[in-house]
C-alpha cells in the first residue's frame, strides 16, 4: 500500500504541550497537530558517564530561567532533564516518537519540518550513537546538523560558554550538546536564545532514557507499573531513571556495589515524590527477581578507565550473565545503552540472545530525538 494511502488511514487526534517545566508552569497548552507532507494533503497520527555526585540538588536541576534570553516568551523550550516536563508531555512525545518511526520507516521522505533549519552539535565527548542518530534524524526530517568536535570549540576554555551560547544561536535554530561537567549544559542553556538539548552529562542523560522508554513501550505496552532492574555503577544513566520514575510510575531498582551509588540527593528527591517504588540494593539476584526490564552498562565510563581494573575487582558478581537472566525469569528482556565491553559488565550470550533488545534500544535513540527536537522547536 502506498505511504499517503497508508497513513490517510489513520485517525486524527489533539496532542498536548507542555510551555516550559514542572517548576514553572503546571498546565498545558492544546493545540492540534498534523504531519503536513509536502503534496499530499494533511494527515493526523495517532497520539502521538563518568560517575559524578552532583553539587546542585534535586530541585536545582530544572531547565534554568534566565532573563538573558527571551526563550520562555517565545514557545520555546530546552530539553536537560526529563523531570523538567509533566508525565503527560513525556508520554505525548514518546507517541509521537512511534509515530515519525513508523513514518520513516514507511519510506515517506516527504515530511519535512525541518526544512531550512540547522543545528549545532556539540561534542566534548565523543560518541558514535548519539551523532549518528541526532545527525541523520535532522536530515531525514530536511533539517542541516553541524558537527563540532572536542577541538572544534573547547568550550569554557578557548571561549566562555556564555559566548558559545550566543554566538551559535546567531547561526542555528537548536543546539544539542554532549559534555562532560553538567554546569555546562545550564550554561549553555541559560545564555542560548535557541533550544538547548542535553545529549549527554555526567550528571544524566535524558536522550537515552526516553529512547529506552520507548523500547519498553514497544515491547511491553506500557512503561507504568514495569519493574525495571538496573546492574551497576550508580551513574548517569541511573540519575535519569531516577528522574524518569519521580513523574511516570514503575517500579526502579538500582543493584550496585557499595560505595558506588547514585547520588543520594537525587534518590531522595525521587523517592519523595511518591510517584514510583524506587529502591537501591546491593544484591543483583534479588533485584532483578520478577524483572520485566534487566538493564546494564559499563562499569568505567569515558573519563574513568584508570579506574577500570580496580572497577573489575569490585563489580565482580554484578555482571549480567545467563545465570542472573535465569533469576529473572524468562520474560525478562535485556538493555544496554551502549558501548558495552562483552565479556565485562555483560556476557556476549545475553546481549545475543532471543530477549536482548539491545539492537531496537539503539536505534530507537533516533526516532525519540527526532519526537524531541520537533517537540523543543515547538513543530
Amino acid at each position: 500500500m502506498a505511504a499517503n494511502a497508508l497513513f490517510s488511514q489513520l485517525p486524527s487526534i489533539e496532542s498536548t504541550r507542555d510551555p516550559s517545566s514542572l517548576s514553572s508552569a503546571s498546565s498545558f497548552y492544546p493545540s492540534g497537530q498534523s504531519l503536513q507532507l509536502t503534496g499530499v494533503s494533511p494527515v493526523s497520527f495517532p497520539s502521538i558517564r563518568q560517575r559524578v555526585f552532583c553539587q546542585a540538588n534535586f530541585s536545582a536541576i530544572s531547565s534554568p530561567s534566565s532573563s538573558v534570553n527571551g526563550k520562555a516568551n517565545s514557545g520555546l523550550k530546552d530539553f536537560l532533564h526529563i523531570n523538567d516536563f509533566e508525565k503527560a508531555t513525556i508520554l505525548n512525545i514518546l507517541e509521537r516518537a512511534k509515530e515519525i518511526k513508523a513514518l520513516i520507516k514507511s519510506g515517506e521522505r516527504t515530511y519535512l519540518p525541518f526544512k531550512g533549519k540547522t543545528m549545532a552539535m556539540i561534542f566534548a565527548k565523543p560518541s558514535m550513537r548519539t551523532r549518528v542518530s541526532f545527525e541523520t534524524g535532522f536530515n531525514l526530517l530536511g533539517g542541516h546538523a553541524v558537527y563540532l568536535g572536542p577541538d572544534d570549540i573547547q568550550m569554557g576554555k578557548r571561549e566562555e560558554t556564555r559566548d558559545v551560547a550566543r554566538v551559535l544561536s546567531g547561526y542555528n535554530d537548536v543546539i544539542m550538546a554532549r559534555l562532560f561537567a553538567h554546569q555546562d549544559i545550564l550554561d549553555l542553556a541559560k545564555y542560548a536564545t535557541v533550544p538547548v538539548i542535553n545529549g549527554l552529562t555526567d550528571y544524566n542523560h535524558p536522550c537515552q532514557i526516553m529512547a529506552d522508554a520507548l523500547t519498553i513501550i514497544e515491547h511491553i505496552g506500557q512503561l507504568e507499573g514495569t519493574k525495571v532492574v538496573y546492574v551497576g555503577d550508580g551513574n548517569n544513566i541511573v540519575h535519569s531513571w531516577l528522574l524518569l520514575a519521580s513523574i511516570v510510575p514503575f517500579h526502579f531498582v538500582c543493584a550496585c556495589p557499595k560505595g558506588f551509588e547514585p547520588d543520594q540527593e537525587t534518590v531522595k528527591k525521587a523517592q519523595q515524590t511518591g510517584v514510583s517504588k524506587i529502591e537501591i540494593i546491593h544484591d543483583p539476584k534479588e533485584a532483578v527477581r520478577g524483572a520485566d526490564v534487566v538493564y546494564s552498562d559499563v562499569w568505567a565510563s569515558m573519563g574513568q578507565k584508570e579506574e577500570a581494573a580496580y572497577r573489575r575487582q569490585v563489580f565482580q558478581g554484578f555482571q549480567v550473565d545467563e545465570e542472573l537472566m535465569k533469576v529473572a525469569g524468562p520474560k525478562a528482556y535485556f538493555m544496554h545503552c551502549l558501548p558495552a565491553e562483552r565479556g565485562v559488565e555483560v556476557t556476549d550470550g545475553v546481549i545475543e540472545a532471543p530477549n536482548s533488545i539491545v539492537f531496537p534500544q539503539a536505534e530507537n535513540r533516533m526516532h525519540a530525538q527526532n519526537a524531541i527536537m520537533l517537540h523543543v522547536l515547538g513543530v
